[in-house]
């Protein structure tokens, strides 16, 4: 009995989420549609500001400062464990 319960709640909580789920990707699809310019700026300052973000961050550290040739290295590296791991994954 609890349990027909427990399953027709949550059946309940499904059909909502995905109905809600329907509502929501159709109102962010059509905004797009709308202001397509709107949209592409705002994802460009995003990028742009998280990029101006570390380079800010990088010049606060003194190490990285100091010898530039360090930053390349450490991003290189970094390039290359992360394809590995995304090869890995794959």
């Amino acid at each position: 009995m609890i349990n027909k319960k427990f399953k027709d709640e949550l059946k309940r909580i499904e059909t909502t989420s995905s109905s809600l789920s329907e509502k929501i990707k159709s109102t962010r699809d059509s905004a797009f549609t709308k202001f397509p310019l709107v949209f592409v700026l705002l994802s460009s300052f995003g990028l742009v500001a998280t990029f101006y973000g570390f380079e800010k961050v990088i010049d606060e550290i003194p190490l990285f400062t100091e010898s530039p040739y360090l930053i390349l290295i450490t991003g290189i590296i970094t390039l290359l464990m992360t394809g590995a791991l995304y090869k890995k994954l794959s």
